[in-house]
């Protein structure tokens, strides 16, 4: 009996799509930075460290014992594939950042994406990839929207702008026991997606747990802040915390000095904070802020110390909690692709869903990895880090301190 060449035709395709396609030499990733503009240092330090994500994993390092695939050499997996990431500069633009993704995805036929640290980025790449079935792994971007669009294809290994706002309401409610004045806070964040996420939910969180809260908005990139420092200066809040990027908040230091006026205590809320420019630029004027990190180097002879080492060897400086952040979106990307198996976004995007790492799986100080049904990380965490000297130090949680808090903050004093 003869079948139909239409029945025959579907039934090829079908025995195709269900063959697991195997990578023999590469697996290609496509990785979205901002490797100029504003945030450009950040965009660098972050492209430093998948560089070194890509070094551990397609060659043998036993001395990381323990961090997924440190030990082998390329995916096992895969048999033994080395992972190619192509860089791409989205230079702070939503809609480069878009036009970015569909290349990615149509010429160089990506199996999975990286990326991106500005939220309007991420909010219109992610959605690209989302159109064409291609999982994108987000390492830092986070405002809280981005996984709250019923997406499929979006994983996010960050912790996002309402464990930010959770951390700070705890740290602040344990200072006021301990004594301190903390009572008023003022909330000052640029109005893209990032600073009215994040501020906005610090903002909600913090009135719940019975502080008094201002909030100042602001244009980002602006170029003059004295309007916004005034503002400041006349509400006199315990604690002022700082939402921006780089630019932003570097002025800002220079215009609280030029006003003298400095807060009981500030808060950054990373970003700008964090950015590699932001000690050399304003260091001397910000002495004792605070900003949140989920990484810290660790003892010498643990995995964590061995990964700044090798960083630090590349690039003179060392890791970030940005820069960090993106390393670990990295591993937990080439760990699922491991377990997939293979280059079908399908299928990766089926073992992204099933991850379930472990803290000592882990070079951030999370604690783990599993994502829910929105792609966002359940056992994400933060905590505070504080400006001494020329390096940021733990602070809080008491637990994972390695110096004692300085409160309150001396600036430039």
């Amino acid at each position: 009996m003869k079948r139909p060449i239409a029945f025959i035709a579907t039934i090829a395709v079908t025995a195709a799509l269900a063959v697991p396609v195997i990578a023999s030499d590469t697996v290609k990733i496509g990785a979205l930075y901002p490797l100029t503009g504003n945030s450009a240092p950040a965009g660098q330090a972050a492209k430093a460290a998948i560089e070194l994500g890509i070094e551990i994993l397609n060659a043998a390092h036993p001395e990381l014992k323990g961090l997924p695939l440190a030990e082998s050499a390329g995916l096992p997996n895969l048999g033994g594939a080395k992972i190619e990431v192509i860089h791409v500069d989205h230079q702070g633009d939503p809609s480069v950042g878009q036009q970015q993704t569909l290349r990615l995805i149509t010429q160089e036929h990506v199996a999975a994406l990286l990326g991106v640290y500005h939220s309007s980025v991420a909010l219109t790449a992610t959605a690209v990839a989302e159109r064409y079935g291609v999982p994108f792994v987000i390492g830092d971007s986070v405002a809280a929207n981005i996984t709250q669009r019923g997406f499929k294809w979006t994983f996010r290994v960050t912790p996002i702008a309402t464990d930010f706002a959770a951390a700070y309401t705890q740290f602040l409610k344990e200072m006021k026991a301990t004594g301190k004045k903390v009572d008023s806070i003022t909330v000052l964040n640029e109005n893209t997606d990032y600073g009215t996420s994040v501020g906005g939910s610090i903002v909600e969180v913090a009135k719940k747990g019975g502080f008094d809260v201002q909030q100042i908005v602001y244009n980002a990139k602006s170029t003059d802040v004295s309007a916004q420092v005034l503002q400041l200066k006349e509400k006199k809040p315990d604690v002022a915390i700082f939402v921006g990027y780089t630019a932003d908040e570097i002025l800002y230091m220079k215009t609280l000095r030029d006003f003298d006026y400095m807060p009981t205590m500030i808060i950054g809320d990373d970003a700008g904070f964090s950015d590699p420019s932001f000690i050399p630029a304003v260091g001397d004027l910000a002495q004792g802020v605070l900003d949140r990190s989920a990484w810290a180097a660790g003892a010498p002879g643990s995995v964590t110390f061995a990964i700044n080492e090798m960083y630090k060897a590349r690039t003179g400086r060392d890791l970030d909690d940005t820069s960090g952040r993106w390393m670990q979106a990295f591993l937990v990307l080439a760990d699922a692709i491991n377990r997939a198996g293979s280059t079908d976004p399908a299928r990766i995007q089926k073992a992204l869903q099933e991850t379930d790492l472990k803290p000592a799986q882990l070079m951030m100080g999370y604690r783990g990895v599993k994502f829910d049904a929105s792609g966002q990380n359940i056992l994400a965490s933060t905590y505070l880090i504080q400006l001494q000297g020329k390096e940021y130090e733990a602070v809080w949680p008491e637990a994972h301190a390695t110096a004692k808090l300085q409160w309150p903050m001396t600036g430039w004093k």
